[in-house]
């Protein structure tokens, strides 16, 4: 027990520090190596507090630690993919793009390359004439006038149309130039892909390896207890230290509380609940502190409310969980997710992508369990989602 409040009070101290006030910029004009400064202060505190994390799971036993990296490894991975598929299609989008662009251009070339060959005949034809015999010709003043003028217009006109034919040559180069550099990022990109979903597959191996593991260790009804009841104990103390820990902080300006939200918020996800709040467990008596969704994994999980995350890490028994805190004491929990998509200390506004929907934690199937708590007491999502 020593061993244990000292490593809830290194997790207290790592969070406290994470927590602490970040010096704002005092305005938009702040230089660059205050940002820099800032940025750095920050990414300190997120490994401090990562550093306390792993000194509290010490007593992890090897199953529960080779799941834990096994899931951990798997959503790096999940987002990873996320993003670079996301990077395909842009590059995708782009190479489109160019390669319409590429088509009005040729288009417009060969226009311009006809009417600069029209222009040339019409020149020539002028040429034959001379502006010698239009001066020396018995017109009267007005009539010489309107020739300078005609023929001062006719080659000011041509100018501009090569001026505009040597645009487009510019920027038909240009637009092949990116098309090709386009091409060999996406090319990049595919085969970066490719790696990382043949990585997936084994981490997927080695994560059905550790739960197999971790389930020979559960042999009867009552070793499962124990296990229920160890996850929930970390759970509570995790929140126990966020809340002595969390500090008021500036609000976003389009802030409400979150007791007015109370019957309208949406909820992370639109889908199936498979228990009800407060409904037993079946094992020792044990009941449901929030609301199991059932949904497909990678499902985009969002935020229900405003709020700035305090948690995104794997936790025993609830997979990889995000936490995030709504000031006044009110938290939402989102747990057994595949990946997590921000990092502690972020804002988030309601609706706002958090995490995708997994089986983390050791699940057999993909869902998405959903808390909100008021001062670390568990209250009924229905009550306040619609």
């Amino acid at each position: 027990m020593p061993r244990l409040r000292q490593h809830r009070a290194g997790l207290l101290l790592g969070i406290a520090l994470l927590c602490l006030p970040l010096a704002m910029p005092a305005s938009p004009q702040d230089d660059e190596a205050q940002a820099r400064a800032s940025l750095a202060e920050l990414q300190a505190r997120i490994k401090a507090v990562t550093g306390q994390l792993d000194q509290a799971r010490s007593q992890l036993s090897s199953e529960q630690k080779q799941l834990r990296e096994a899931e951990r490894r798997l959503g790096e991975l999940q987002t990873a993919i996320g993003n670079n598929r996301d990077a395909i299609r842009s590059t995708e989008a782009e190479l489109a793009s160019l390669a319409r662009r590429s088509s009005e251009l040729e288009a417009a070339r060969d226009s311009q390359q006809v009417r600069i060959g029209t222009e040339l005949r019409a020149a020539w034809q002028m040429g034959q004439q001379g502006t010698v015999k239009v001066l020396l010709n018995q017109e009267s003043p007005h009539t010489v006038a309107r020739a300078m003028a005609y023929y001062r217009y006719f080659f000011e006109a041509r100018n501009e149309l090569v001026v505009a034919y040597r645009a487009t040559l510019a920027e038909l180069s240009a637009v092949a130039a990116r098309s090709q550099t386009a091409a060999l990022e996406l090319e990049a990109q595919q085969a970066q892909l490719q790696s990382q979903q043949e990585a997936l597959l084994a981490s997927r191996a080695q994560r059905e390896q550790a739960i197999g593991a971790l389930a020979a260790n559960i042999r009867s009804k009552d070793d499962e207890l124990q296990q229920l009841e160890r996850d929930r104990e970390e759970l509570e103390q995790l929140l126990e230290s966020i809340k002595q820990a969390i500090v008021e902080i500036e609000l976003p300006t389009d802030y409400k509380p979150f007791a007015s939200r109370k019957g309208s918020m949406s909820w992370p996800i639109e889908a199936r609940r498979s228990n009800g709040f407060g409904a037993s467990r079946g094992v020792g008596g044990m009941r449901w502190q929030g609301i199991n969704l059932i949904a497909e994994e990678g499902t985009p999980v969002r935020a229900i409310h405003h709020g700035r995350v305090v948690f995104a890490d794997w936790l025993r028994g609830s997979g990889l969980l995000l936490i995030l805190d709504h000031g006044d004491g009110y938290m939402s929990l989102y747990a057994h997710n595949q990946s997590l998509l921000k990092e502690v200390g972020e804002w988030v506004a309601p609706g706002t992508p958090v995490s995708t929907v997994g089986s983390s934690g050791g699940l057999e199937r993909s869902a998405l369990y959903f808390e909100i708590r008021k001062d670390g007491k568990p209250l009924d999502p229905v009550a306040w989602c619609r």
